[in-house]
């Protein structure tokens, strides 16, 4: 049985906590798509994408609660699982693959 498809946002959610690294939690997620997409993203979009990749097993999460000094709120931070990084290189070939080719046709307009 093949393996569920990544849909465009989750793909794009993988991406920004890949690019992130460890400062990946929902609100640099929200912002970091916003930035490079130049589209508003809508939090509780990001906050629903990053459960439903960690029930698939693609993220994993952690609470890091602040030291008592620093004040400041509990944070769920986010980071790619190595099936996760396989499913995005899996979905790179795919993508490039199907590339292969159409560049002509795109030039034709």
């Amino acid at each position: 049985m093949g393996r569920d498809l990544l849909g465009e946002f989750e793909h794009q959610v993988m991406l920004a906590i890949l690019r992130l690294r460890e400062d990946a939690y929902s609100v640099p997620v929200v912002l970091e798509l916003e930035r490079v997409t130049g589209r508003e993203v809508a939090p509780a979009a990001v906050y629903i994408a990053l459960r439903r990749l960690e029930k698939k097993g693609l993220v994993r999460s952690d609470l890091r609660v602040p030291s008592d000094d620093s004040g400041g709120r509990s944070r769920r931070y986010v980071e790619l699982t190595p099936d996760g990084l396989e499913r995005l290189r899996e979905a790179r070939q795919t993508l490039a693959a199907l590339w292969e080719g159409v560049e002509p046709v795109l030039d034709q307009g």
